[in-house]
């Protein structure tokens, strides 16, 4: 009984669970990475994505997709963020409900849902589904980061604000935007992630025409083999570096707007 009155054994299922998920198979990326068939250590994997064209453009290509489609999420997610967290129509328990709803069920199948509206409205499957879907799947993850931050924000700055003279306007860009930046960071972080690496979404939207990096990915350690699996730890490596740095630039660049404050 000793033992489970200490709190830091209670942690201990979770070192191992980080250990076992997250810790051991990053090492097995960065070892597969800069390894060949035979375990020698080599950076051909690297060399060979960058001197094919049209993986780099692959690349290239899904950071553009991710990052319009993050740029979108923002533009519909603030409002809706704003309009729920103000409580401007009085019914922010049904807008929460509604976009929490689609989130019950799985995003495949969401996506699926999405390939059958489409056909159903004669659309034609390609760029533009793909915006559609990713922003469908994506926008709930935009949505709540901004709507509780808005919801905690103390309200008696903005009373504040109107009793020095400040409009609706300037109440809005001086007041509760640059407060709610940490939420903005944080929705921009959790589209942009599962966006820039997601690979089924594009396969079902566009029928396989258009090819993102997390395809590539997908199809080195699934189609390829075990050939192509170090060449595929490089893509996930590269992909991981790219992450963690838009991660690590806006943990800093939040840091300085505090500072700031």
């Amino acid at each position: 009984m000793k033992n489970f009155q200490k709190r830091t054994n209670w942690a201990w299922p979770y070192i191992i669970f980080l250990i076992l998920l997250v810790i051991l198979p990053l090492i097995l990326i960065g070892i597969y990475a800069f390894t060949d068939l035979e375990g020698h250590f080599t950076v051909q994997n690297f060399v060979q994505f960058f001197s094919k064209n049209e993986a780099v453009n692959t690349f290239i290509y899904s950071i553009a997709i991710a990052l319009l489609t993050t740029i979108i999420c923002l533009l519909l997610g603030y409002p809706a963020a704003y309009i729920m967290a103000m409580k401007s129509f009085g019914t922010p328990q049904v807008m929460a409900l509604l976009f929490i709803l689609p989130m019950w069920i799985n995003f495949l199948l969401r996506t699926i849902a999405t390939v059958e509206l489409f056909h159903m409205l004669n659309l034609p499957l390609g760029e533009g589904a793909l915006l559609f879907g990713m922003t469908y799947d994506f926008l709930p993850f935009m949505i709540y980061p901004i709507y509780n931050t808005l919801q905690k924000m103390d309200k008696s700055l903005l009373e504040a604000a109107r009793d020095l003279g400040a409009n609706r306007r300037q109440v809005f860009t001086k007041v509760i935007l640059p407060l709610s930046i940490p939420g903005i960071y944080s929705g921009i972080v959790m589209v942009f992630m599962p966006t820039v690496s997601t690979f089924a979404i594009s396969e079902l939207l566009t029928h396989n025409k258009i090819t993102l990096f997390g395809s590539l990915i997908q199809r080195s350690f699934g189609e390829g083999g075990i050939t192509m699996w170090n060449y595929g730890a490089a893509l996930s490596l590269i992909m991981l570096i790219i992450i963690g740095a838009t991660s690590f630039f806006g943990q800093q660049e939040e840091a300085g707007e505090n500072m700031i404050r």
